[in-house]
This record gives structure tokens, C-alpha cells and sequence, in this order.
């Protein structure tokens, strides 16, 4: 071998004869004029990315493909990427907003994105965001006409934000920076929200002074004709619930226009995937873990919606809003999709026998699922037991069931029960005993989705304890809203299993970031979920898988808007599966809330020292007796049976 001293000498030897024949190589190609051409061309310009100019310019190109014709080794963009190394990052130039049309007709917002890309201005993406009213069901024509009123408020208020003072706001901002926009969009969405309270603190002192400024009033205006007093009617006993219920908590207020907010922050993170030249749900994967990335990441598993049997179905149950199919965790999605394919085709042809097939699509609901009455709990559940069997499956092994209950569309609030069934009411105490009874009977049902109102805390968590151990207990509409649970940092209220988080209204990325890893670490599981009012933007899939979901709810498995979704969850598998980086499926994990562990200091105070006598003191009594309820914890927790190696049987 040469020893490196040689070799050096050998190569300064040839230097000047190498540096010749670069010399007459370019020259040759003419490359020294054309550099000299577009250096001077673009000294008038004076670009502001001189760089990024250079490494767009059309003489530097011709240049290049010139020389690689005699030396077709070389890239053909050498000197155009040597150039790009030195160029300006790219910047946001221009929003633009439009209204335009959801899955089901309703207008909801589209937001655009201009950067300044070596001094052009190019449009990166664009991005169409739900907007945060859900379909009423069988609700009154006033009920349907103010929520379409305070929908194209709300979207014409984002509108004037987005090519207004949003449009300003986040010029020349790079849109690689996520914390930056996030920052800028919380800020003003603050100063929105203090703007509209003092507008309805004046609002009220001018509806005061109108009240309290003096009137002509009648003598007789507070006496009906006959004589009496308004207001009670004599002989006549008022209506009285049976037993009090938490009467339901005010509904979160939504600022008029905050749909803009969320819109710009999912905008912006597209924005710079497409940049960077990443894939969406890998830039949201690199938020959320940086700098410790997992080396592969876990697909979703999808809940289908096969049924509907809610309050819009035709037949007496009103219990089951929808009825979803969740593949098993060992097969991959594409498989489960497929399984779940024939179950629906069985299952149209078990309603709808005669017909081969047009009459029951007819039936197709918003959500993209069958429309079925029903007049039983356990009449599509027998249904799903029959379209099983009929393809040789079996149910708790090769498909599991998910229900949305949407308890809180079923309470009669002048009888305080749920009216489950035309005519059939249940309290709170006897929801949980049907559940209990109907999970035992169908074990294969391993979610239940909003199986109460979040004002029944207690029942929340008595069905937690019961069966908690084999079903997922999941708040959606029970839960708080997203900035709420970023806010307070306590997700268990009330106690579940986990939450299904919808991106709209005034949600920002970072708050996504934020409140997965709060749910990862009380050991909670994410479930990506669509509205009712679904776009065709496929962004959501993106979410779940770089945000590390363990379910994502779409819908049926028919309707445009949904269906791009679930092609775009089979894009993503097939392309973490081709890049070697995609974990297989894990099993169920549930927890036993009924032996929910104990805090350590709870522990220790349990027990005495060596120094006190082998029964608990009169003073650490108390904590024996406390409710055994088992709370969100933010710390470290200990189980009694691992961390003490004695019977937890011997604790009241």
C-alpha cells in the first residue's frame, strides 16, 4: 500500500496539470461567460435570496446540463444544489381562505398557503378543516336553521381573519418553526376571545340601563284577567324526576371564527412536511418525540362503522348510534379492511334478502354506514352473530365490537333516565347494570363510547371498576374540550379509559402534541376521530399515525369523504411496511380499575413502621376508609400485590 505521504506529494505534483485541464474543460463549455452573464443579469435584480436565485436561474441550468453532456457522470443539478446549500428557507408570503363545501353540503373552511421559494412565489398546500357543529338528529327546523346561522357566521368571521389580520400576522414566517406559528395563532386567538368579553360586558350594561330606565307600566299588567297572580296554577302538582340527576353542564362556548385558528395551525404543519419533503404524519412524529424518534411507528387500528341504530333509525332502539367492527391486532390494516369488507356485504344481504343490493344502499347514513331499526338491544348484535358465522368467523377472535352509545342525546331530563328503547327508561345506576350484563353476554365488545353523560361521574366510574378490566370506556362528547385538557392537565374527569379527539375549532398541532403524550403517560389510550360533517382532506390519517393514536374512528366503509381516508391509512402501512420502519400490532391492554394501584405515599401511610404496633394506628385508619375510587394519577404508581408481596384481599 502507498503510504499517505507519497500519495499526497504524487497529488500536489499533478495539481497545476489538474487545475489545467479544469481551466480549459470550462472553457471549453463557454461556463465562464455563462457565470459572467448571471452574475451581471442578476446584479440589476438584486434578489433578496441571491443564492436561491443562482440556483433557480436559467443560465446556471444551462450551464450544468451543458458540461454534463461531456461528463455524464456528474448530477446534472451540481452547481443548481451547491447553490441551494446557501439559499433563504422558505417563507410564508400569503394566505388565502375560501369557503367551500363539506361531505354533506355544509360550507366549512379551506385555508392556502403561499411561501416565497427562491424568491417565487409558489402555493405548498392547502388544507379543508370540519367545522365544529355536529348533524342534529331529528332535530326541530329552528334547531337546524340557527346551527347553519351560527355555521356561516363562524366561517365568514375565519374568512375575514385568514385574508386579513391572520395574512399579516404570519409573513415571513418560516413554517418549518411549529412553536413559532402556534405561539403567534394562541396569542390572537387570546386577544379574540378578551375582545368578545369586553363586546358582551358592554353589550350587558346597555341592556341594564335599557331595563332600568324608567317605562309606563299598566296597574293591572302583573294580574291576569281573572284576578290571580301569574306563575302557579292552584291544584296542580309539577312534574318531579324520580331521583335528581346532575342537571347537564353548560356547553362550552365556541368563538365565532375560531375554526381559523386550528385550519392555520394544521396548514402550517403541512406546510413545512411538503418543504422538507416528509411525509405529514412522519414531521408530526418528529414533534412529538424529538429528538427520540421512535425507529418504527404503529398503525392505527381502524373502528368501522357497520350500523346505525340511534335516534334517527326507524326502529324503537335508540341505544346504539353506531355499531363498529375493529380488526384483530395480528392482522395488518389492508387485512382488516378486507375482512371487515365481507362482513358488510354479508350484512347487506341479511337486511335486505330479496333485493340484491340498491334498496339498502339507499340506507347509507352521513357517517357512511347502514341505516337499520331495530327493536331490541341484542338485535344487531344477533345480526352481526349471523353475518359472522355465515363467512366462517367468529366474534371476539377474528373481529371485535365497539358501540357508540351517545348517552348523551338519550336523557329525558324531566324524567332524569335514559330512554334507551321507545318507552323503555333507565337511570343512571341501571345503565351501568345493562352494560355490565350486556358485556358478559357479548364479550367480544371491547369499547363503549360515550355509555353516559359526563355529569354521572359516579356511574362513569362504578362501570369503570365492573368492567373496565375487558372494555375500553371511551368520552367523546362526555369529554372536555381539547384546550380544557391541555389546560387542566387531568384527563379523567370523568374516569374512562381514554378519549376521542376531533381536530377543529381553535386546536393548534402543539395542543395535539401536548395532550398524546398526557394521554401516553396516564396510561390512557388516543382515539383520532372525524365529525360528522367529514371533508375530503386526508390529513386526519396523518395525525393519527404520527401522533401515535391506538384507534382512528372514520366512519363506514362508503362515501367519498370517508373512503379517501381509509385509502390513505392503507398508503401509509404500505409505505412503512416498503421502508422497513412499521411496527406489527399490539395486543389489548386494559385497565383493572378495580385494583387501580395506589400512590406510594398512600402505601406507606398505610402501613406501619417496625417501631408501631403491627395494626394501623387510629390516625392512618382514615386512609383505609377512603373512597376506593381510583384517581388520575400524574405520578409513578405501585400495585399492592407487585410492590408488597402481600394479599390485597386483607384491605376493606
Amino acid at each position: 500500500m502507498e503510504p499517505g505521504g507519497e500519495r499526497e506529494l504524487r497529488q500536489r505534483r499533478h495539481l497545476p496539470e489538474l487545475r489545467h485541464q479544469a481551466a480549459e474543460y470550462y472553457r471549453s463549455n463557454e461556463v465562464p461567460q455563462r457565470l459572467k452573464e448571471a452574475l451581471n443579469a442578476t446584479f440589476y435584480l438584486r434578489p433578496p435570496d441571491l443564492y436561491g436565485h443562482l440556483a433557480d436561474a436559467p443560465t446556471a441550468t444551462t450551464v450544468v446540463q451543458t458540461s454534463a453532456m461531456h461528463h455524464k457522470n456528474e448530477d446534472k443539478g451540481s452547481l443548481a444544489n451547491y447553490f441551494s446549500k446557501f439559499s433563504k428557507p422558505p417563507v410564508i408570503c400569503k394566505l388565502i381562505g375560501r369557503k367551500v363545501l363539506d361531505g354533506v353540503g355544509r360550507p366549512t373552511l379551506e385555508v392556502e398557503i403561499f411561501c416565497t421559494v427562491k424568491n417565487h412565489e409558489k402555493s405548498i398546500c392547502s388544507i379543508v378543516i370540519s367545522s365544529h357543529s355536529e348533524i342534529l338528529e331529528n332535530a326541530s327546523p329552528e334547531a337546524i336553521d340557527a346551527d347553519e346561522n351560527e355555521r356561516n357566521d363562524s366561517i365568514n368571521r375565519a374568512l375575514e381573519w385568514v385574508n386579513g389580520s391572520l395574512n399579516e400576522m404570519l409573513r415571513d414566517l418560516q413554517p418549518a418553526d411549529q412553536c413559532k406559528a402556534d405561539e403567534l395563532l394562541g396569542e390572537y386567538f387570546a386577544k379574540k376571545v378578551e375582545e368578545e368579553k369586553e363586546r358582551k360586558a358592554i353589550e350587558k350594561e346597555e341592556q341594564e340601563a335599557a331595563i332600568s330606565a324608567p317605562a309606563y307600566v299598566p296597574a293591572l299588567s302583573a294580574v291576569t284577567p281573572s284576578g290571580k297572580k301569574k306563575g302557579v296554577k292552584l291544584g296542580k302538582k309539577s312534574s318531579v324526576a324520580e331521583k335528581p340527576i346532575s342537571p347537564a353542564e353548560p356547553i362550552e362556548p365556541v368563538l365565532c371564527g375560531s375554526i381559523a385558528i386550528g385550519g392555520l395551525s394544521l396548514a402550517v404543519a403541512k406546510t413545512g412536511a411538503t418543504i422538507n419533503n416528509t411525509p405529514l404524519y412522519l414531521h408530526l412524529a418528529l414533534m412529538k418525540h424529538d429528538p427520540d424518534l421512535p425507529k418504527e411507528l404503529t398503525m392505527p387500528l381502524p373502528m368501522v362503522t357497520l350500523l346505525s341504530c340511534g335516534k334517527s333509525s326507524s326502529g324503537k332502539l335508540k341505544l346504539m348510534k353506531e355499531v363498529m367492527l375493529i380488526p384483530p391486532t395480528e392482522l395488518t390494516v389492508k387485512q382488516g379492511i378486507e375482512r371487515l369488507l365481507e362482513i358488510q356485504k354479508q350484512m347487506m344481504r341479511l337486511l335486505d334478502p330479496v333485493s340484491k343490493g340498491p334498496s339498502v344502499l339507499k340506507r347509507i347514513s352521513h357517517l357512511g354506514c347502514l341505516i337499520t331499526g331495530c327493536d331490541s338491544l341484542e338485535q344487531p348484535l344477533i345480526l352481526l352473530q349471523t353475518a359472522c358465522r355465515n363467512l366462517g368467523l367468529e366474534l371476539g377472535i377474528d373481529v371485535h365490537l365497539a358501540i357508540n352509545c351517545a348517552a348523551h342525546e338519550l336523557m329525558d331530563y324531566t324524567k332524569g333516565k335514559y330512554e334507551i328503547l321507545t318507552g323503555t327508561l333507565k337511570s343512571p345506576d341501571e345503565m351501568v347494570d345493562m352494560y355490565v350484563d350486556l358485556i358478559n353476554k357479548y364479550p367480544s365488545i371491547i369499547a363503549l363510547i360515550d355509555p353516559l353523560r359526563k355529569e354521572d361521574g359516579q356511574q362513569w366510574s362504578n362501570i369503570c371498576n365492573a368492567v373496565g378490566s375487558r372494555c375500553y370506556l371511551i368520552a367523546e362528547d362526555a369529554a372536555k374540550s381539547i384546550s380544557k385538557l391541555v389546560e387542566d392537565q387531568n384527563i379523567n374527569v370523568p374516569k374512562c379509559s381514554g378519549l376521542i379527539i376531533k381536530y377543529t375549532n381553535q386546536t393548534k398541532i402543539s395542543d395535539l402534541t401536548e395532550l398524546t403524550r398526557l394521554i401516553d403517560g396516564q396510561r390512557h389510550i388516543a382515539i383520532l376521530g372525524s365529525p360528522a360533517g367529514e371533508s375530503s382532506d386526508d390529513s386526519l390519517v396523518d395525525l393519527a399515525v404520527g401522533l401515535g393514536a391506538r384507534f382512528i374512528k372514520l366512519g363506514g366503509l362508503s362515501r367519498g369523504e370517508r373512503v379517501t381516508k381509509y385509502n390513505r391509512l392503507l398508503a401509509i402501512e404500505e409505505e412503512l411496511a416498503k421502508n422497513g420502519t412499521l411496527r406489527s400490532g399490539e395486543n389489548h391492554e386494559f385497565v383493572d380499575f378495580a385494583e387501580e394501584a395506589l400512590t406510594v405515599e398512600e402505601v406507606l401511610d398505610a402501613f406501619p413502621t417496625t417501631e408501631q404496633d403491627p395494626w394501623p394506628s387510629e390516625h392512618s385508619q382514615p386512609l383505609l376508609a377512603q373512597d376506593q375510587n381510583p384517581v388520575s394519577l400524574h405520578g409513578s404508581t405501585l400495585h399492592l400485590n407487585e410492590a408488597t408481596n402481600l394479599d390485597p384481599s386483607i384491605f376493606p
